[in-house]
Order: structure tokens, then C-alpha cells, then sequence
């Protein structure tokens, strides 16, 4: 019984809405039928008298049926049923097809049914009717609007002045979206087009005041301190420019992301995110094709050295997603090997996955690992690369950098493997630190090897182990014969990755976020920037494209200024640079320079399929003493003697370090 009562409670409850729509009723009974008798009177020059007897008596009989057709039709156009205080341009059609289903439910009826009425009764009475209706059901939103907005004005509510950047459909959908939340603690003062035929327009009512140059002008003339960029199909440069302009001033920046570039309805202002470092790049992002580059990877053996690091979790994702025989994991770090591995599992649960501690510096390690596992492909990204940190210990840059690469190498050969591809970077170009010379030695063993596979004289490399002669590995390559192999050895080259450990940008953030200050090393210090899925779509692409001892090379665009992207990074925290956050120039680190640089001038370019992609010739020199230079360097390192850097030296002419 007490279950009945309750449900019976629940049923008669009536909710707010049902009584507002109740008045609704009542209010659209009065004005259908007042709309037609001031049709009637407006026909007869204001003069009830003039009104003829039968066009009254017509009308009074056909009222009570009429206002019962008008709710039966606008109930079953659910014009009952809207929230007003959000009504919309469908609510404003739903009341116009309403009122028009029922204006000619009326014309019929009462013509073919009691008398036929002037022409002007019908075409005035179903006007009025539909102003009428309409009236009622929005002029209660514009009024909550007002009275929200005179409270906003009187509580300092309104916390932004924002200008939208994009007149567009995104801007106009992210403009109605912020007008349309009674709740919200932005106005929308002015939009902002490059499209002159918008410009000194309204939207909303709100002023298209003008072009992207008219931005900082306008932010002071509407006191802005948010910016919107609300054009998702905008290319990078554009964003780019549009963001530097932009920064300039002190107001929050948000973007709204080129996914939404496809999208024609539905973006809000929640859609609105933070704009991103990748956004300052000034480039859209490089794609390439993958299709072949992935065939490739279907079924085979794939090592990746430095898996756990920033450039090789990436190849991991990648590679795992495309059918290998087996992934195998190698670093020496098992904190990221770990990480990297458990994301595998969960991402890739039928991935053949295998990962392994161990250091590209042991070659026992490495011989049992090549040869239980047989790899098809290796892709080298172990490496020491803090340029400080080897400034400071430069006999581990060689140990690790350059011994472990060719050690790596030498396995990979031995053991026929298809393809092995080093990851190299800019600061081999030309260089001012022991960790840029010995990625510029590691891309000459790739290079060495590849020379002495070509010519078919694989028994004529060195055999490196460790620090002192690994007599049992000797005696077991020895034991191989002639050492027959056509692997092909390349590097990829490319400059600073976004994001990666190490990498400024998160220093960066992490020093805004302890409240400063940001410390920048030179006014003037520029950097090539790449993201880490387009850094691992080259390496892969390089795979593709390999035919041996080429050094693959990343077209990157413009340069970025480091000081400016501080900056950059401290406005879109919406601080101000050297207000909020102080900018400290701390000078040059050891070994460090003022400009990067791709391409040695001597290499030359060749273009691959992809013309952001190119292929640079490596400077020649000679194999024969290059090894036993390596020799000496190997066994000098491992003493960890003070004339490594020399020895550097003199196997790189390029090399000019500054102590």
C-alpha cells in the first residue's frame, strides 16, 4: 500500500515547467483569437461598428474551436515542452510552423464551415498571431538576459572581455554558446576577420571591428582580457602569426583546435583549449604517408635500443600497432622500460612483447640478445644527449654514444640484420660539444659500416667489444668464417623534440609554474623544433627510404626564438614577462651555441618521395683510419683520459669546442 501511495505521490507531482506551461496555454488561447479580431478590426479602419454582422457572428462561433485546434497542433509541435530561458533559433521554427500549420487549419475551416472572410482577415490574423506567439515565448529570455546583465554590471560578475578572433561558423556558434549560459562570467565585445566584407558588420550584435592588424588596437579599445582564436582551418603560419600578434598583449589565449575544422555544429566554448607549444611552430605538422612505411613493419622482428626514453616509447606505440613478429624493448633504465611496457599491455594486449634491460655498452649482452632474437630492423635512439651533463663527463658521451653505437652496429651485422637506423640529431652539424661530436662520430660508423658491407669486406671491421679485448667474443666471431651481410646502416637527423625529457619546454613550464623566474640562456638563442610523433614518422619513413649510408634529413621550417617562446609560454599562463615572471639570461652553457644547423655545407641535398625529406651526403674519409682512430678512442675513454677531447677533435675537423 505505501508503494501505491508513493507512486500515485509521483504521478501527481507537477513540476514548474507544467505550471508555466499551463499560463502558455491560457496566453496562446487569448492571443490566436485576439490576432483575427484585430485582423477583423484593422480591416474595417479601426471601427468595431463598421464590422459586419456576419463576419462577427462567424467569428465567435469558430473561437472556442479554434483555440482548442491551436493547442491540440502547437502541443503536438511540442512548443510546450522548451525551456525558454535557452530558446533558440529551433524553438523560433517549431512557433513559426505551429502558427502557420494552424493559421491555415483556420482559413479552411471557417471558410468552408461558417463564412467566408476578407482576404486581409487571413493574412493579417495569421501575421499577428505569429508575432504574437513569438513575443511571448522570447521575450522572456531577453528579458532574464537583461536582468542578468544589469546584475553582472552591478555585482562585477563579468570577469572577461573577450574578443573572438574568426567571424566564421565556429566563431558565431562559440559566440551564441557563451551569450546563451545565463551563468557565465565572459562578454563578447568584438570579433576580429580578415575577410573585409565582415568588417564594420554585426553578428549577434556584436562589431566585426576588424582585421588580424587591428588586434592590439582593439584590445585596448574594448578593454579585452581574453582572446579566442576560433578559426580551426586556419593553416600554422597564420596561427602562428595571429598567436605572436597576440602576445603582445596581456589578455588569456585560447585556441580552438583544427580537429574541428570538419565540424559544423556543436562546438561551444568548452571546445576552446590552450594553446599549444605545436601551435607555435609556425608549420603544419609533417605527414606523411605510412602506408608503405608500416608494410614494412607487418611481421618482422623489431629492436628498439633506448625504448623507454622520449623518441623510443614513441617508436614502441608506433611499431606495436602494426603487426610485428615481436617488439623487443632494450634500456638500461628500467623505470621507463617498465612504464613503457605496461602501457603496451593495456594498449596492445596481443602484442609478441619482450622487454630487456641491458646496455648498448655490453657486447656480451648484446650478442645474446641478437642472437636469440634475430631482429629484422633496430632502430638506435640509446644515447647520452644533455650537453652539460657530457661537457662534464665527456668520456661517457664516447663510451655510451659512440662505442655503444658501434658495438650495436657490429651485432646487427653479424647477425644479418635487415636494417639498422640510428637516431642522430642537428648538434652533429658542425660541432661545439663532445655530445654533438660523438653523434657526429656515431653517423660516421653508420657510415663506415655501410661502406665496408657495400664492398664486401665485412671481416674488415674493427672488432670492438669492450675496453679490453673480449678475447671470447673475438674467438666466437672468428669462429663464424667470412662475415657475410647486407644490412643497411642510416641515420635521420633531426633538431629539438617537443616534450621529450629534457626538452626546455617543460623546464620551462615547470619554472612558471613555481612562479619564476625563467631562465633562458641568451637573448638571442634560436632552435629547429620538431613534436615527437613527427620526429618518430621520420625515423620510420627512413626505414622506408633506406638504401644504405644515407643520412636522412627533416626539412623543419623557421627557427624558433627561445627567448620569444618563454615569453610566449609565460602569456599563454596568462602572466605577463617580466612582471609576473621574471626572464633570467644565465650565458651560453658549456658547449652550447647560439644557432643549430641541419645541413653540413659541404653535404649537399638530395629529395626522397617526401619533399619535407631530404638526403645529405656524408663527408668522405677514410674507413682504414677511422678505425683504428676509434681503437685509441675506445681504450682512451675507458681510461677516462684528459685528451679525449682532442682525440675528438681530430677525427671530427668540423668539431670546435669551446673550452
Amino acid at each position: 500500500m505505501k508503494k501505491k501511495r508513493s507512486d500515485s505521490k509521483r504521478k501527481l507531482h507537477i513540476e514548474q515547467w507544467h505550471i508555466i506551461a499551463g499560463f502558455l496555454v491560457l496566453y496562446d488561447i487569448v492571443a490566436v483569437n485576439f490576432s483575427y479580431l484585430a485582423a477583423l478590426w484593422i480591416r474595417h479602419d479601426g471601427e468595431f461598428a463598421l464590422i459586419p454582422s456576419e463576419y462577427l457572428d462567424a467569428y465567435t462561433r469558430f473561437v472556442p474551436i479554434y483555440s482548442v485546434l491551436c493547442i491540440v497542433v502547437f502541443w503536438a509541435m511540442r512548443m510546450y515542452h522548451s525551456v525558454w530561458k535557452y530558446a533558440s533559433f529551433n524553438d523560433m521554427v517549431k512557433t513559426a510552423l505551429g502558427s502557420g500549420v494552424s493559421s491555415v487549419i483556420h482559413a479552411l475551416l471557417i471558410t468552408v464551415f461558417f463564412c467566408r472572410m476578407p482576404l486581409s482577415y487571413y493574412l493579417w490574423g495569421a501575421c499577428l498571431q505569429l508575432i504574437i506567439l513569438v513575443f511571448a515565448r522570447f521575450i522572456y529570455r531577453f528579458l532574464l538576459l537583461e536582468v542578468n546583465r544589469i546584475k553582472d554590471v552591478q555585482e562585477n560578475r563579468i570577469v572577461s572581455r573577450v574578443m573572438i578572433i574568426g567571424a566564421g561558423n565556429a566563431g558565431q556558434q562559440i559566440l551564441r554558446s557563451i551569450e546563451k549560459d545565463i551563468n557565465h562570467t565572459d562578454k563578447v565585445v568584438c570579433l576580429i576577420d580578415d575577410d573585409s566584407n565582415k568588417q564594420g558588420r554585426y553578428i549577434e550584435g556584436i562589431p566585426v571591428a576588424g582585421g588580424r592588424n587591428d588586434i592590439l588596437y582593439n584590445v585596448d579599445k574594448y578593454h579585452v582580457n581574453k582572446i579566442l582564436i576560433a578559426i580551426p582551418s586556419a593553416s600554422k603560419e597564420d596561427i602562428r602569426e595571429i598567436i605572436n600578434i597576440c602576445s603582445e598583449t596581456s589578455c588569456e589565449l585560447k585556441n580552438l583546435p583544427s580537429i574541428f575544422q570538419n565540424i559544423s555544429t556543436n562546438i561551444t566554448v568548452g571546445n576552446m583549449a590552450d594553446v599549444s607549444v605545436e601551435d607555435l611552430l609556425g608549420r603544419d605538422p609533417i605527414v606523411t604517408d605510412m602506408t608503405e612505411v608500416y608494410g614494412q613493419l607487418k611481421g618482422k622482428t623489431i629492436l628498439v635500443t633506448g625504448g623507454g626514453g622520449s623518441i623510443g616509447s614513441e617508436l614502441c606505440r608506433q611499431v606495436a600497432k602494426q603487426d610485428p613478429a615481436r617488439l623487443i624493448i632494450f634500456d638500461i633504465y628500467e623505470n621507463n622500460a617498465y612504464a613503457i611496457e605496461q602501457e603496451l599491455k593495456s594498449t596492445c594486449p596481443d602484442l609478441p612483447l619482450t622487454v630487456l634491460i641491458g646496455s648498448v655498452r655490453d657486447s656480451r649482452r648484446l650478442d645474446d640478445v641478437f642472437k636469440k632474437y634475430r631482429p629484422d630492423i633496430v632502430y638506435h635512439a640509446a644515447a647520452h644527449k644533455h650537453v652539460p651533463l657530457m661537457e662534464e663527463s665527456p668520456c661517457e658521451a664516447i663510451k655510451n654514444n659512440v662505442i655503444g653505437t658501434y658495438k650495436t652496429a657490429y651485432a646487427a651485422m653479424v647477425y644479418n640484420c635487415k636494417r639498422f637506423v640510428l637516431i642522430s640529431t642537428d648538434k652533429a652539424v658542425n660541432p661545439t660539444n663532445i655530445m654533438g661530436a660523438s653523434k657526429h662520430l656515431c653517423e660516421m660508423v653508420v657510415n663506415a659500416f655501410d661502406r665496408r658491407i657495400k664492398e664486401n669486406k665485412c671481416d674488415e671491421i674493427a672488432r670492438i667489444f669492450t675496453h679490453l679485448e673480449d678475447k671470447e667474443l673475438a674467438e666466437k666471431y672468428s669462429h663464424r668464417g667470412n662475415i657475410s651481410s647486407d644490412t643497411e646502416f642510416v641515420a635521420v637527423r633531426f633538431g629539438n623534440v617537443l616534450g621529450s625529457n629534457g626538452s626546455v619546454v617543460p623546464i620551462f613550464k615547470k619554472q612558471i609554474a613555481e612562479g619564476g623566474p625563467v631562465k633562458v640562456t641568451h637573448p638571442d638563442i634560436i632552435r629547429f623544433f620538431m613534436t615527437i610523433p613527427e620526429a618518430v614518422s621520420l625515423v620510420l619513413t627512413a626505414g622506408a627510404y633506406a638504401k644504405g649510408g644515407e643520412i636522412f634529413v627533416l626539412d623543419m621550417g623557421s627557427p624558433v626564438k627561445i627567448d620569444t617562446l618563454a615569453r610566449n609560454l609565460i602569456r599563454l599562463s596568462g602572466l605577463k614577462p617580466d612582471i609576473d615572471i621574471k626572464i633570467e639570461y644565465t650565458g651560453l652553457r658549456p658547449g652550447e651555441k647560439l644557432y643549430e644547423e641541419i645541413l653540413k655545407d659541404e653535404e649537399g641535398l638530395k629529395k626522397t618521395p617526401n619533399d619535407l625529406i631530404y638526403i645529405g651526403n656524408p663527408i668522405p674519409f677514410d674507413s682504414d683510419v677511422f678505425q683504428q682512430q676509434l681503437t685509441s678512442l675506445m681504450y682512451a675513454a675507458y681510461e677516462n683520459s684528459d685528451e679525449i677531447v682532442s682525440m675528438v677533435k681530430e677525427m671530427v675537423p668540423t668539431f670546435r669546442p669551446q673550452q
